[in-house]
């Protein structure tokens, strides 16, 4: 079962950093206000980058990871990704 590592835009243009095990589900449950605490307060939120890892592990090293980076390094990774397509 892959994991993955995810980079959600809340409502205010702010980036939210997280982990899971089902990309559809967890976008859902921070939009029900059941996700992370931050997210709660930031809702609607959309998932505009993900990375898939064999360990859920791994998915938590690069949230670690990405969640020391500025928001403009972040932005950065997402406008990469999208040119990448």
């Amino acid at each position: 079962m892959p994991h993955y590592f995810y980079l959600a835009r809340c409502c205010d243009g702010s980036l939210y950093a997280g982990s899971c095990i089902d990309l559809k589900k967890r976008e859902q449950l921070h939009n029900e206000g059941k996700g992370a605490k931050y997210t709660r307060a930031h809702r609607p939120v959309r998932f505009v980058y993900h990375e898939q890892f064999a360990t859920l592990g791994d998915a938590r090293r690069r949230e670690a990871q990405v969640k020391t980076w500025t928001k403009t390094e972040k932005e950065k990774l997402i406008q990469f990704c999208q040119k990448s397509k």
